[in-house]
């Protein structure tokens, strides 16, 4: 086990030396602005893509494409901080205003004023923390989207959620080797 990470699997504090929030920031821009890059992607109407990227200071990065009205549904990034920007088309976040506990619950009660949301088109990005919860999605019914995500430490799992009006609901807990 690293020295980033906790007994449970969790990231714990970084290491000397990682990439910061506004590292992985600045290289998920830089990326995304990469023409070839973005162009070398194959795009499947039905399903998402990827690519595996590698990432600054031993980060986990990938290039993902969006078919139409496809999204990832609620999650978090088991303890890491990340970053994404899109390359191609115009995605929707939506997040919250506020730091959620990430263990030690299965049923969360949302306060009120507590949701927010992005559009990020073209070259447009942001970092996040290890607390953040969030979905993101491709709101049009015709058009791909091509994203740059960078996570830091490499995701040691996902969260899965659903909501229902103010409830959010712990569905699942995804290791990395389904992801392969």
């Amino acid at each position: 086990m690293s020295a980033a990470s906790s007994s449970s699997g969790v990231p714990g504090p970084a290491a000397p030396g990682a990439p910061s929030e506004a590292d992985l920031l600045d290289f998920v821009r830089r990326t995304a602005a990469d023409t070839v890059l973005v162009a070398s992607l194959p795009l499947d109407p039905q399903g998402r893509t990827w690519i595996r990227l590698e990432g600054p200071g031993g980060s986990e990065a990938w290039l993902i494409s969006w078919p139409p009205e496809s999204g990832t549904g609620w999650h978090d990034h088991g303890g890491s901080h990340g970053a994404f920007a899109t390359a191609a088309g115009r995605l929707t976040e939506q997040s919250f205003a506020a730091r959620l506990p990430t263990e030690g619950w299965t049923l969360l009660e949302l306060a009120d004023g507590i949701d927010r949301e992005r559009q990020l088109a073209d070259g447009g990005g942001r970092g996040f923390g290890p607390h953040h919860v969030h979905q993101v999605f491709n709101a049009s019914s015709e058009l791909h989207a091509v994203s740059v995500h960078a996570y830091y430490p490499p995701l040691p799992l996902m969260r899965r959620y659903s909501r229902s009006g103010r409830v959010l609901r712990l569905e699942q807990v995804e290791w990395p080797e389904e992801w392969a």
